[in-house]
């Protein structure tokens, strides 16, 4: 008689936790494949962009600026924004690369 008791105790403790900790874990899993993994797919692919930078890329800063990287070092590059202007920026003020053709 109290060997039943016992069981059916440890099976309900062992479900109690399921109850209890399950949906913590559900949120993780459902939190980590919305929000965790989209972002780092973004930060890889913004990475990629960032090393691949060249000399005459068309790009925008992150700030709306359009130019033409004139210099690039490790940390920084000279855009020419038109026939005088150059402004120097870090190279991870840089968006993204244009891919307009400018008509000449």
């Amino acid at each position: 008689m109290f060997l039943l008791a016992e069981t059916t105790t440890a099976n309900t403790g062992a479900v109690g936790y399921l109850y209890t900790y399950g949906p913590l874990v559900l949120m993780f899993v459902v939190l980590y494949f919305l929000l965790i993994r989209p972002q780092q797919k973004r930060q890889k692919t913004r990475n990629q962009m960032l090393g691949s930078l060249k000399k005459g890329d068309k790009v925008v800063t992150i700030g709306g600026l359009h130019g033409t990287i004139m210099e690039i070092t490790d940390d920084t590059c000279v855009l020419r924004v038109n026939d005088a202007t150059k402004m120097t920026f870090d190279r991870s003020a840089i968006n993204a690369v244009s891919q307009t053709t400018a008509k000449e």
